[in-house]
């Protein structure tokens, strides 16, 4: 609509449209706000799996000591038997 085609509306057709402006208004609003949440938990949850890619990291660095420190046990053992044998 131009300048003269709202002039030529009555004040309750002008207020009929202002009310469904504040309606969409709100309308895109509320989407907003849900987008806004929506992307706020993405991101947590990006977080997070990025939190959980470094414990299972952390994890696998834990287990590959804890490997070495088993394999050192057992030839320690085994050196230790073979040394009684003789």
């Amino acid at each position: 609509m131009n300048e003269k085609d709202f002039r030529k509306l009555k004040r309750v057709e002008l207020y009929e449209i202002m009310l469904a402006q504040a309606e969409e208004i709100d309308d895109l609003r509320n989407q907003l706000t849900a987008a806004k949440k929506e992307l706020q938990n993405k991101r947590i949850d990006i977080q997070r799996s990025g939190s959980i890619a470094e414990a299972s990291l952390k994890l696998t660095k834990i287990f590959e000591e804890a490997q070495k420190a088993a394999d050192l046990y057992l030839s320690n053992i085994k050196k230790e038997t073979g040394d009684a044998d003789e």
